[in-house]
């Protein structure tokens, strides 16, 4: 008589990606803790390479969209994976004396760029710095009058429940925003992206910083990540309204928006 098979528990591991390749889902995070360890230092450099700069100019865009208000009217912003501080530095400046900042990241690397940087620029008094994971946000509900996340949300293992922590920590209304690399939709300027991604910029990055595999990793993450409208539905199916987005520069990056009712 034939007798069952015990299942192999290491055979049944759920595998997620990390960029092309599958690893198993607990090990991601720690992989990509990893590079953005190894290049917290080059941050900005690595978003000039992957955007050709432009990034400056789409995050001055999501500061834009933010709006944060320029009176001492109370206005509390979570940026998270803040990194290297840009967006909160932004939101700062062009916000009023009202406006305060919570700057969070997985990585503490990544936080003690960002805190430097908030430092030089003397503005270490309207910002806190968390470290911890979008998943799982040490915040009480209703906390933040919005949530702004730039070129982190790729990087999360389960984005869904990244969206859902967004949701419970913003306030009756309440605005998330979100830049990220996405898919263009332009015809031949899509080709000449992906050329620039995956032949230039890896090669650049080891010249210029003697590693072409964060570089290789984050293009790569780019093409895994969800389409527009397929991120839109992920961002109503964790309870947003109101969700909308825009390309930009023919949908290399798109904006996000989503409110919470």
């Amino acid at each position: 008589m034939a007798t069952a098979q015990k299942s192999d528990p290491a055979s049944a591991r759920k595998t997620v990606s990390f960029g092309f390749r599958p690893v198993p889902e607990e090990a991601r995070q720690g992989l990509v803790n990893e590079v953005f360890s190894s290049v917290a230092g080059r941050y900005d450099l690595m978003n000039d390479l992957m955007s050709g700069g432009l990034h400056r100019l789409w995050k001055d865009d999501l500061i834009g969209c933010l709006a944060p208000p320029k009176s001492d009217r109370r206005f509390h912003l979570i940026d998270v994976a803040g990194g290297t501080g840009d967006i909160t530095l932004k939101a700062l400046r062009a916000g009023g004396g009202g406006t305060r900042v919570t700057l969070l990241d997985i990585s503490p690397e990544m936080v003690e760029v960002g805190r430097r940087r908030i430092a030089e620029a003397g503005l270490s008094e309207r910002v806190a710095f968390t470290i911890a994971n979008a998943e799982a946000l040490p915040f009480p509900d209703k906390t933040f009058d919005a949530y702004t996340i730039a070129f982190g949300i790729r990087n999360v293992t389960h984005i869904d429940k990244a969206l859902s922590e967004a949701y419970r920590i913003l306030k009756t209304g309440g605005r998330f925003l979100c830049l990220e690399f996405s898919a263009c939709e332009v015809p031949l300027l899509d080709r000449l992206y992906d050329f620039h991604s995956f032949e230039v910029i890896p090669r650049v990055g080891q010249l210029v910083a003697g590693d072409a595999e964060p570089y290789r990793y984050l293009a790569e993450s780019i093409r895994k990540f969800p389409k527009q409208g397929h991120f839109a539905e992920m961002i109503r199916a964790a309870s947003f309204s109101r969700v909308s987005y825009r390309n930009l520069t023919g949908g290399i990056a798109a904006i996000h928006s989503g409110w919470r009712t």
